[in-house]
């Protein structure tokens, strides 16, 4: 049994400020990571600084910057076939805007990000790559508030993904947006296999690179 990812729907599931988790399979962790900083906005440097807790994620970015979100740093992990990632502090809209893809070379990449306290607000996000190639990508409230809020991408894998959202009962206008939310990770989960280990990422510790720039 794993603890796939439904649980990210909770408030405030990883930290303040909502979650951004990568997660792909056979590659190591911090090479993942790696590929990630090469897409930010800016030149970073991303510096090895020994395996910490969120908390201690959080602290040292607020020693370091007196504000959270004016640092960054990634925590990354293993479970069996899987590599994750994890964005601290001012991840909103930082990565994914050059560089060479994340997924180059037939890696498969599934994004799922919350920007929990933008005040417009911006609904979780799911999107699927696999050598530059967008697969699959929607909105988690499956509505028109932002982006695609129905499966859009390759049409088998979208339409798929789409029969089991409607097999599920969605969208339901009368279910309350989180409870939407946790229905289309948990389908999500189930269609891909996707997980994450809670409690390693909640209260263990785990290799964290800097990010410093260059």
């Amino acid at each position: 049994m794993t603890d796939g990812i439904a649980w990210l729907a909770e408030p405030q599931s990883i930290a303040y400020g909502g979650y951004s988790v990568v997660i792909a399979p056979d590659l190591e962790s911090e090479s993942l990571a790696r590929r990630i900083v090469e897409t930010a906005r800016r030149p970073y440097r991303p510096r090895p600084i020994g395996e910490l807790t969120g908390r201690q994620v959080h602290d040292l970015l607020e020693g370091l910057y007196d504000d959270v979100f004016q640092g960054l740093a990634l925590r990354h992990g293993e479970l069996d076939e899987w590599s994750y990632v994890i964005k601290y502090g001012g991840w909103q809209g930082e990565f994914g805007h050059g560089g060479r893809p994340v997924d180059r070379g037939g890696l498969h990449v599934y994004h799922l990000e919350y920007d929990e306290e933008n005040g417009r607000p911006v609904p979780p996000r799911f999107a699927y790559r696999h050598d530059d190639n967008l697969v699959c990508e929607f909105n988690l409230y499956l509505d028109g508030s932002w982006a695609h809020g129905s499966p859009q991408g390759d049409p088998a894998v979208s339409s798929a993904v789409r029969e089991r959202l409607t097999a599920a009962g969605l969208p339901d206008g009368d279910l309350d947006r989180r409870a939407v939310h946790r229905a289309s990770l948990k389908i999500l989960e189930e269609h891909f296999g996707l997980t994450l280990p809670r409690r390693p990422i909640l209260e263990g510790t785990l290799p964290t690179l800097l990010l410093t720039e260059e």
